[in-house]
């Protein structure tokens, strides 16, 4: 037999001597030298080519094919790149007999190869899908023509059968949408050639065809967003966590942006696959059963101005995320036709709203509006009046001052101010407000030449400011209250004294700091006016230097006082010229007997709490300064705050003068003699049975994170979840813990993802506790935070009222969870304690390739403790799934990452599964629950090429 120099005369030669196809197979291998790939030689293309010469195909040549394929001598890919580059569409035979080849093999490919060659399977899927897409549009055009419609009916029928063969199959269809993203352009002629065949279905007469063809069209286009479709869930009607989320903005936050509400609420959309009306009217409801629910006072004004003010602002965003302006509305509207409904809701609304008389509602200047009731119309009145009050404050302040003067005054008067900042805080604009005000009590500072009308004016400016600032610090957070005007460096009066000087919760204050002791000579000035003046100078004062120096005085008179050279009669006349004339210094003066009482032994304080009583006894006489009822109610209230610590601790009683409404609503919440363990327990219980979180709940679960700290409120309440055994109580849990978490979501994420659950899954000894429900329950919470936490976290989106908690040091997690990956971290030891065989999870030179992950190749900083715990984490679930033994804590670890799936936004590569090394995706596809191609799709980072080879490989092996 003849030595053959290349493929193309092998084959002539077997066809000349019409050799059977497995003597073909068993000559051909003789011709080559051993260890030739076929694939290399691209022999099935070779023979393609020379079956496909003659007006119909070689019978012969194409069995020596089919035996190809049949034996493995070749891969499919390469028969598919050799058929996709078959074009003259007009020889209906070789079409047929190509497509009769791809019957062979299109319903069940595979590669069982390396990343590389599967990534070359999807590519020649892509083409060949492209080619049958051609094939189509060829025979659809072809069919207009009347002579040929018959023919070209039957060969689009076989294509199409064809198409839908293989766009069936859902692991082809993810095959495809990986070559999608490896090879834009190629994509990009399949579009052309959908579009072709598109705009001929038209022209299809045959009914059965064209929706065949309709429905091909379909497939393709579905192949970019086969990670987005999720069905919603149509058999709930209440979503307690859009409730608790709402609700504890309107309580927590009235002045934070509206967009990072916004994002998380869609979050919570997403996960819980809520539908759109549904989710706006849990919205509308959240708001409505707040202002029902909300104390009266300040409260329901802040709760007003949230519904009326700020959730507008936040359905107008929500527009943006939601597919389709009319779509929205519809919903929007839909939404509001299921609101009208719920009667009862809307009755106890309604009443709370209603005034006396709603067209004669007070303006909002009138004086007798002592107690105005939440109206939203009064709400939405005030926004306008909020812009121009700010516009006022613009002016030149020297120009008019007595003008400024009136408009503060009506501002004090009843309860407009706390109306006024309501709207100011729910639209935006309270950080401008304050900084207005601290611009106003800078502008005292400027002293000319005056007289005592224009002195009076000054220390009323001075203090109107001063009593207004403390009272938005005290109601609104301190951090609302940030100068930005003046020149780096320079700190205004306010600012300093704020930050030093005023007592908040907790916040200690040092009675011996610097800010309490002033220069010696002006304390001394002060103590002699105070005592010697029958009352308070007001021409050439300054007031910011008296408030400063006033702390130093006090405790001279204290001093004197407690050594009996002061009686109590002169001390009482000092108190009297301290608070006379200008509220301020009364406050400041408590502010500074509230840090030394602390200080001070039970027998040591009477004198102080004394002084302190004096100092908030208001002074019923002619000659005090004009408004000095109305600054004093804000007195009062500031002096009623800054107390409540110090005498909740010493147990002592100060009466405050009663406007009416209780200021501190949600004050002192916790039963006494009650250990909070069992506080946190009995509230959590309650909230579960009711379903749902209220204002209430909130602030208890606040002050109980507050006084046990992170770890402590995660862990039992972790425990909580754990001891529900049904199923439907246990998803209730869930939704309704995440909504409580939200109180600091980032740092109960870290302590749940770095502590609890490494604990729990590795220690066999709680394994048990991981059965479902509530191990299942346990999986979706910890998804549900590490997403959410993730999302919010690298948009820095940390509200206000969460940063002023302690942060956990990040050096914790680095000690826990060291960088270096040669270095086994605590826990990893953790884990190897646990396992036989201690070398698969923990040998100390564990390399990098077997943790490699998304988020190493897209650089995410390690240095970020919450970045170091998932990455972690997701070490812990890829050795257990690695591991030989098998438990509770394996299915845990496969529902959790079913939950990451279910939780994945389209496309998004800043999801938590980043943190998931590569060689995890081999073995979860083992799992059944795991071992679908859309699956593998969602946890690969498609966005990168080593991700979309880890994809190929795993799907091409299903």
């Amino acid at each position: 037999m003849m030595k053959v120099v290349n493929l193309k005369q092998a084959i002539l030669q077997a066809w000349k001597e019409r050799w059977s196809d497995y003597q073909w197979a068993i000559n051909i291998k003789k011709f080559f030298p051993k260890g030739t790939t076929w694939d290399i030689l691209n022999l099935a293309e070779a023979l393609l080519e020379q079956a496909m010469i003659g007006p119909s195909p070689n019978p012969l040549l194409l069995s020596y094919l089919k035996y190809a394929i049949s034996s493995q001598m070749v891969s499919y890919s390469t028969v598919l790149m050799a058929i996709s580059k078959f074009d003259d569409f007009s020889r209906d035979l070789c079409i047929q007999s190509l497509l009769e080849i791809m019957d062979m093999f299109c319903d069940r490919l595979s590669c069982r190869g390396k990343a590389e060659e599967c990534i070359g399977l999807c590519r020649a899927l892509m083409s060949a899908l492209n080619w049958m897409l051609r094939c189509a549009a060829f025979y659809a055009e072809k069919m207009k023509e009347p002579l040929e419609q018959e023919a070209a009916e039957s060969q689009l029928e076989m294509c199409l059968e064809r198409l839908l063969k293989v766009l069936g199959s859902t692991k082809n269809r993810a095959l495809i949408h990986i070559a999608k993203l490896e090879e834009a352009p190629s994509w990009g002629a399949v579009e052309q050639s959908l579009a072709k065949l598109g705009d001929s279905v038209g022209h299809i007469g045959n009914n059965v065809l064209r929706n065949q063809a309709e429905e091909c069209v379909g497939l393709v286009r579905s192949i970019p967003t086969m990670l987005s479709a999720h069905s919603e869930q149509l058999n709930k009607t209440g979503f307690p966590t859009v409730h608790a989320v709402v609700l504890l903005e309107g309580t927590m936050n009235l002045t934070g942006e509206p967009q990072p509400l916004v994002e998380q609420l869609m979050m919570v959309k997403r996960m819980q696959r809520i539908p759109s009306p549904l989710f706006i009217l849990e919205i509308w409801k959240a708001c409505f059963v707040g202002l029902i629910e909300s104390p009266e006072g300040t409260d329901e004004l802040k709760w007003t101005a949230f519904t009326f003010l700020k959730i507008p602002q936040v359905l107008v965003k929500l527009k943006k995320y939601i597919q389709g302006e009319k779509d929205f509305t519809e919903d929007v509207n839909c939404a509001f036709e299921f609101l009208l409904k719920l009667t009862p809701l809307l009755d106890k609304a309604d009443q709370r709203c209603k005034t006396a008389d709603r067209e004669n509602a007070p303006r909002l200047k009138s004086a007798e509006n002592a107690n105005i009731q939440p109206n939203p119309g009064l709400i939405l009145r005030a926004e306008p009046t909020v812009t121009n009050i700010l516009k006022t404050m613009d002016s030149d302040h020297s120009k008019s001052p007595e003008g400024l003067l009136g408009v503060l005054g009506h501002m004090l008067s009843g309860k407009s101010l706390d109306l006024l900042l309501a709207a100011a805080a729910a639209t935006g604009k309270l950080k401008s407000f304050a900084q207005k005000f601290i611009k106003l009590n800078e502008f005292t500072k400027q002293i000319n030449v005056e007289g005592s009308k224009a002195a009076s004016v000054r220390a009323l400016l001075f203090d109107i400011s001063f009593l207004m600032l403390c009272h938005v610090a005290q109601t609104y957070g301190s951090e609302v209250i940030v100068w930005e005007a003046g020149p780096p460096g320079e700190v205004p009066f306010f600012e300093t004294w704020m930050q030093t000087c005023m007592p908040e919760e907790g916040k200690i204050l040092n009675p011996e700091h610097p800010c309490f002791r002033p220069d010696s000579t002006k304390v001394e000035s002060l103590v002699a006016l105070l005592n010697n003046s029958s009352e308070m100078k007001l021409v050439q004062m300054k007031w910011q230097e008296a408030c400063l120096s006033i702390s130093a005085a006090i405790l001279e008179i204290l001093n004197a006082w407690e050594n009996g050279v002061l009686t109590f009669e002169s001390v009482q006349k000092i108190t009297d010229n301290i608070k006379g004339k200008v509220c301020s210094m009364a406050v400041c003066a408590v502010a500074w007997l509230v840090a030394h009482v602390r200080m001070l032994g039970l027998d040591e304080r009477e004198k102080s709490l004394q002084m302190i009583r004096q100092l908030a006894t208001p002074l019923f006489g002619e000659n005090t300064l004009q408004f000095y009822s109305e600054r004093v109610v804000i007195m009062s209230s500031i002096l009623e705050h800054m107390c409540a610590d110090v005498l909740q601790q010493t147990a002592a009683q100060v009466k405050f003068p009663s406007t009416g409404v209780d200021t501190m609503p949600y004050w002192n919440l916790l039963p006494a003699k009650k250990p909070i363990k069992e506080v946190l327990t009995s509230v959590f219980s309650k909230v579960l049975e009711k379903g749902w979180v209220d204002s209430r709940s909130i602030h208890i679960f606040d002050t109980l994170l507050h006084m046990g700290g992170v770890y402590w409120f995660c862990n039992n309440l972790v425990k909580e979840l754990l001891k529900e055994t049904r199923k439907e109580h246990a998803m209730r849990a869930v939704e309704l813990l995440y909504s409580i978490f939200c109180l600091d979501m980032q740092q109960l994420t870290l302590t749940l993802l770095g502590h609890i659950l490494p604990n729990l899954l590795t220690d066999s000894s709680k394994w048990h506790m991981l059965m479902d429900p509530p191990g299942k329950a346990l999986a979706k919470l910890s998804v549900w935070c590490a997403s959410s936490s993730y999302s919010s976290h690298n948009k820095g989106q940390a509200s206000a009222w969460q940063r002023k908690r302690h942060r956990e040091d990040i050096e914790d997690y680095i000690s826990l969870f060291p960088l270096d990956d040669t270095q086994p971290s605590k826990l990893m030891r953790l884990l190897s304690s646990n396992e036989e065989d201690t070398s698969i999870l923990s040998s100390p030179n564990r390399t990098m390739s077997s943790s490699l992950s998304a988020s190493q190749l897209h650089t995410v900083s390690m240095r970020d403790p919450l970045n170091r715990v998932l990455a972690n984490l997701f070490l812990l679930i890829s050795s257990i799934l690695g591991a030989k033994t098998a438990g509770t804590h394996t299915q845990f670890v496969q529902w959790f990452m079913e939950e990451c799936v279910e939780c994945l936004e389209q496309g998004s590569r800043g999801s938590i599964l980043q943190f998931m090394p590569f060689t995890m995706v081999s073995e979860l596809v083992k799992a059944p629950t795991m071992s679908s191609p859309r699956i593998v799709l969602a946890i690969t980072d498609l966005s990168l090429p080593l991700g979309r080879r880890v994809a190929a490989k795993a799907i091409a092996a299903l």
